[in-house]
């Protein structure tokens, strides 16, 4: 599926549009018949990769345990261990990246997870660079050195290819916060 198309259509739905929606996706999600034919796919030991909303990416897992409608398994990074619903298996090895519009300022939330390299320029004018390590509500909580974390609204990030973090001015404030007038 092309999840971009797909919020692109469903960025024109009214709020009771997507919960009309929200509602029958759902039943989808634990309609029996579905769940069945994903429990006859997995075993105990195998390597899944699962979709973390938190995270807004997909996380490598070991599973341990197979429930009636969940499994227990293990992140392979953290060693953790979560009981997640079967509708968070990405069995089928989906592409789950959301690209943004081209030429569009900002990076939209929903492009972005958790690891994400990006930077923005700071307070005055210099440009940084970091991880995102939490994806806020109106910002991304972006690390730029093991010190300094930042606060940066969506739309003043930008992706970064390849670089290092560092941070360019260490004697500046470390919380940039942009406050909407609106």
């Amino acid at each position: 599926m092309d999840y971009t198309a797909i919020l692109e259509a469903l960025n024109k739905a009214s709020l009771f549009d997507l919960h009309r929606l929200q509602s029958a996706i759902y039943q989808e999600l634990i309609n029996p018949v579905r769940v069945e034919q994903v429990k006859a796919q997995l075993k105990v030991g195998q390597s899944i990769s699962y979709f973390d909303p938190q995270a807004n990416g997909l996380i490598d897992a070991v599973i341990l345990k197979i429930q009636k409608t969940r499994c227990l398994v293990r992140n392979v990074k953290d060693q953790k261990s979560w009981n997640i619903p079967f509708y968070y298996l990405n069995l089928d090895d989906v592409d789950t990246a959301i690209q943004p519009k081209p030429h569009t300022t900002g990076i939209p939330k929903s492009a972005l997870q958790v690891g994400t390299r990006v930077g923005f320029k700071g307070r005055d004018n210099h440009e940084l660079f970091g991880e995102v390590i939490r994806l806020n509500p109106k910002t991304a909580t972006v690390k730029i050195c093991e010190q300094h974390t930042w606060l940066v609204p969506y739309s003043r990030l930008f992706p970064v290819i390849d670089g290092t973090s560092y941070d360019a001015n260490p004697t500046q404030a470390s919380l940039f916060i942009e406050h909407d007038e609106g």
